[in-house]
């Protein structure tokens, strides 16, 4: 779940692109924060079950659901995000909560849950990264005990970690979490991660590797893993100028679809909702598309292996 306003998506992160700075003097008022768009995410259109039923009609296995982006905002009454999160501002809801439930009353679908380990400029994480990462007060005492809280409250099958903020793995005390989690926590027998948990450690360690966004190696990969792309090729978070062209058409879905599990990976397709909670139409229609050709193809894709050769090189887009 990304949604933001238009253009100003990555504002905050400081980048004085004159498109953004000229968006903002246009519609919002000089003394206008970041923190002030809280309340325009409102998600009063939000329900879970709907949503539930376009997911699984795509024929999905498995979800994830961004928890927490870099901005630190948390789709849940995060008791270390006082007063930044869905309980107390915007929805007033725990979004978490109601995607969690209405997945295991109404699907068989996974819950995975996304979550960033760093914060822009949350002062802790600052005060940190001025200390070269040899303190860790923020770790201890925001990351971590949210990542104990997601695991003990919504129990998820996949925890999707990002954003190391260039701090090493000892920093955000990585292996001591993951430990705990494969061995003491409840979902120690169910649970599947990926590979950011620290600068490095991206497409070397991990239940499973991403390697980068819209990851595509070319070649068969002995160890499982997840090409993450967005449907918007310009955004991961709801836009409202874009345009038709911006969206991939079912067929380029398609054909990354086969590329991605003929070379023995997973597809995470990420879509943007929008600030009041709805799937946008044209996302839902390429969802629902991608799950009729399913039910007709979905033999060469659910329960499959690699073949030894995974392209012929006369038809260099067949798989």
């Amino acid at each position: 779940m990304c949604t933001c306003p238009s253009l100003v998506r990555w504002y905050w992160q400081k980048q004085k692109l004159q498109p953004y700075v000229d968006f903002m003097k246009k519609n919002y008022p000089p003394d206008f924060k970041y923190q002030d768009f809280a309340p325009q995410f409102t998600a009063e259109f939000f329900d879970a079950k709907e949503w539930t039923d376009i997911f699984a009609s795509s024929g999905a296995k498995y979800i994830v659901l961004t928890t927490k982006h870099h901005e630190g905002f948390t789709l849940w009454g995060s008791k270390t995000s006082w007063n930044w999160n869905s309980v107390d501002v915007g929805p007033k809801r725990d979004l978490v909560d109601e995607v969690a439930t209405a997945l295991r009353e109404n699907s068989d679908l996974r819950l995975g849950l996304y979550h960033s380990l760093f914060e822009w400029f949350n002062p802790l994480f600052e005060q940190d990264a001025a200390n070269g990462f040899k303190t860790n007060l923020f770790p201890s005492s925001k990351t971590l005990p949210e990542l104990y809280e997601l695991i003990t409250k919504y129990k998820p099958e996949v925890l999707w970690s990002d954003g190391d903020g260039d701090a090493p793995d000892s920093y955000w005390n990585s292996t001591g979490f993951l430990a705990w989690l494969y061995n003491d926590s409840p979902v120690r027998d169910t649970v599947v991660t990926n590979d950011r948990w620290g600068f490095g450690s991206i497409c070397k360690h991990g239940g499973f590797y991403t390697c980068s966004d819209r990851y595509l190696p070319g070649h068969l990969m002995t160890h499982k893993w997840e090409n993450c792309m967005t449907l918007d090729r310009k955004s991961w978070g709801y836009r409202r100028n874009a345009v038709l062209k911006d969206y991939m058409s079912i067929q380029e879905l398609v054909a990354m679809l086969v590329e991605t599990v003929s070379l023995g990976g997973n597809l995470l397709m990420n879509v943007g909702p929008t600030p009041d909670g709805r799937i946008p139409p044209l996302s839902e229609e390429r969802l629902r598309q991608m799950g009729l050709w399913l039910q007709v193809n979905g033999g060469a894709i659910y329960n499959t292996t690699p073949w030894r050769a995974q392209n012929d090189s006369r038809t260099p887009n067949l798989w």
